[in-house]
This record gives structure tokens, C-alpha cells and sequence, in this order.
């Protein structure tokens, strides 16, 4: 496969690897952009197992409560200007308030708004407005109580990050400084155990690769993984990670002196996992001119 320019940029911004190491470890990996992360992480030189994460796709998420029930929707846009359009806000609001009477994304479509479906109702502003939009997904939570937490917020209620916690306890203060750490955190789970094995296993794996590389004896490195692999947890799972409000405990301990019992969370960010072709200016030119 061959390696292109924007491949080991992308690399490169992704793990702050040099420009050599990072096309080295393509070429090493037959251009797969996930195998040369952990290349390099294993030869020690990326900063961290980071995933390109570019948000190529424009919108809001949007986030509702009522009582002890929450939901965040993403509709998507092509450009950030109608993200900004009070029409499309508007919108937005109505799908996310109709979203609480539905559990997944297709109910949501085929649920009545205004006398219309939520899809049909998408559909007429495309034609209005000359955009292309989708609802893309939603997530629910339950909880005893549920709060919400919007960030970059465009209008009441949506913006660029939508973040819901699920209590099992009332302190909508403590609540919030949850939602807003997750926001910025974007831990992987709330805990070990809701992790994903496999995601766990190959973090492992890693670990045990980049140990190797120092040449010490398997008994020292299955010691070395054990700390390794409590510091990943640390990082990744939310109530193990430190709190941003109070880095000297962590978010289950302040969880514990607020009264309150973390169940869970779901946090919805526009455009994540969605990437646009790109072409250099160049291609650009040459494409308009055949």
C-alpha cells in the first residue's frame, strides 16, 4: 500500500511521533493507521495509544431530561454555519424532547413531530434550508436522578458535547462537576468491569510488547504489567480516574463525600468516529479543470 503525505500526518498529529518513525511504522504495517499506532507505541515512540478522532462531520448533540430519565441526540449537519441557524436549533430541541418517549434511533425516526415524522421532518429542512442533515444516534440513561451538561453550547440545552450522569443519590451541584469532567475526561467506562475484554486484552498485549523491548526476564515484566495496567484503569475508567474539580482523590471517592452513587453516564460528541475523504488543493484544482 503505498504511504501517502496525509497518512503520516495523520500519524504523526495522533501519537507526536517524528515524521521518519511515523512513515517507517506504516510502511511496517502495510498502511494500517491502528496496527502503526501500537508499532510505535511499542518501540516507545508515541505519546500515547491516541485514535485520529477528527470530527469531520458538523451538527449538534442535544440532551433532555425528565425526571429520573435522560437522552442525548446527535443530528448532523455539513457545516458548522447551519449548526448555528436558529431553525436548525429549533429543530434539534423538538427531536431531542421527542427522543424521551423512544429508546433507540429508529423509533426516534419513525416517532411523530408536529404531525409529521422525525425523518420527514428532517427531510423538509434539508429542502428548505439546501444541507444535507441526519439523525445519527441518541443514547439513554435512567438513574434515580439524571443530569446534564452541554459543552461549547450553541443554544440551551446543545452544543458540541452533550453529557448525561446517572445518580443514585439528588446532588444536581456534584452532578454537574461529573458531567463536566467527562466532557473533558471522555473516560472509556465508568468501571473495570464495564469495560470491553478485548479492548483490555490488547492493552495488555501492548504493554507486555513495549516491556519486552527493555529485555528484562518475564518475571519482572508480568510485575511491571500489573502496575501498568492499574495506571491504564486509572486513566480510562471514570470512577477511577482523578477528579478535575479535586485531583487529589478520585471520582468514586468524591462521589462517596457527596452521598451519592455514580450508575452511569453516556457522553455524545458531533462528528465522533467520522471521517471526510479529504483531497490536497492540488487534486482539487485538477479535478475541476478535467
Amino acid at each position: 500500500m503505498a504511504i501517502t503525505a496525509a497518512m503520516v500526518k495523520e500519524l504523526r498529529d495522533s501519537t507526536g511521533a517524528g515524521m521518519m518513525d511515523a512513515k517507517k511504522a506504516l510502511t511496517e504495517n502495510d498502511g494500517d493507521m491502528e496496527a502503526a499506532v501500537d508499532w510505535l507505541r511499542t518501540k516507545g515512540l508515541a505519546k500515547a495509544a491516541k485514535k485520529s478522532g477528527r470530527t469531520a462531520a458538523e451538527g449538534l448533540v442535544a440532551v433532555a431530561v425528565n425526571g429520573g430519565k435522560g437522552v442525548a441526540v446527535e443530528v448532523n449537519s455539513e457545516t458548522d454555519f447551519v449548526a448555528k441557524n436558529a431553525d436548525f436549533q429549533k429543530m434539534v430541541a423538538g427531536i431531542a424532547e421527542v427522543a424521551l418517549g423512544t429508546n433507540d434511533v429508529d423509533a426516534l425516526k419513525a416517532a411523530d413531530m408536529d404531525g409529521k415524522s422525525v425523518e420527514q421532518t428532517v427531510t423538509d429542512a434539508v429542502a428548505i434550508i439546501g444541507e444535507n442533515m441526519s439523525v445519527r444516534r441518541m443514547a439513554t440513561i435512567e438513574g434515580g436522578s439524571v443530569v446534564n451538561y452541554v459543552h461549547n453550547a450553541a443554544a440551551p440545552g446543545m452544543g458540541n458535547i452533550g453529557v448525561l450522569v446517572a445518580m443514585s443519590g439528588e446532588n444536581e451541584g456534584f452532578g454537574r462537576q461529573v458531567a463536566m469532567h467527562i466532557a473533558a475526561a471522555n473516560p472509556a467506562s465508568l468501571s473495570e468491569a464495564d469495560l470491553d475484554p478485548s479492548v483490555v486484552e490488547k492493552e495488555k498485549q501492548v504493554q507486555m510488547d513495549i516491556a519486552r523491548e527493555s529485555g528484562k526476564p518475564e518475571a519482572v515484566i508480568e510485575k511491571m504489567i500489573v502496575g501498568r495496567m492499574k495506571k491504564y484503569m486509572a486513566e480510562v475508567t471514570l470512577l477511577n480516574q482523578q477528579f478535575v474539580v479535586n485531583p487529589d482523590v478520585t471520582v468514586g471517592d468524591a462521589a462517596k463525600e457527596a452521598g451519592v452513587e455514580i450508575t452511569g453516564f453516556v457522553r455524545l460528541e458531533v462528528g465522533e468516529g467520522i471521517e471526510v475523504e479529504k483531497e490536497d488543493f492540488a487534486a482539487e484544482v485538477a479535478k475541476m479543470n478535467s
